[in-house]
């Protein structure tokens, strides 16, 4: 059985977007048959955790260049449209892949 990937969807409050996203990916995950764990919280819990992807609207890219993401441990996504299902599909299974997820 694969394991299960650790997911962090991150918007400014850590309510709107990050969870529209987050429906928007268990999508892309639940199509590709692939085991996540799902969670959304706001910019500055974001520095604190180390889950393996976190997936965020692309306007955040400047404060998270300001945080210590250790690159091989947490992937970092940014995307232009947050709830597009094809956005996510393309720049996440590339990066599951990567990290031997599927």
């Amino acid at each position: 059985m694969a394991k299960t990937v650790n997911i962090l969807f991150v918007c400014g409050a850590g309510l709107g977007s990050s969870f529209a996203a987050q429906m928007a990916a268990e999508d892309v995950l639940n199509r590709h048959h692939i085991n996540a764990k799902l969670d959304h919280v706001d910019i500055s819990t974001a520095a604190s955790v180390s889950p393996d992807i976190i997936i965020t609207a692309q306007n955040f890219e400047k404060q998270f260049a300001q945080f210590e993401i250790d690159e091989e441990k947490t992937s970092v996504i940014f995307l232009k449209n947050i709830v597009s299902s094809k956005e996510i599909e393309e720049k996440l299974l590339p990066v599951l892949k990567e990290r031997n997820f599927i």
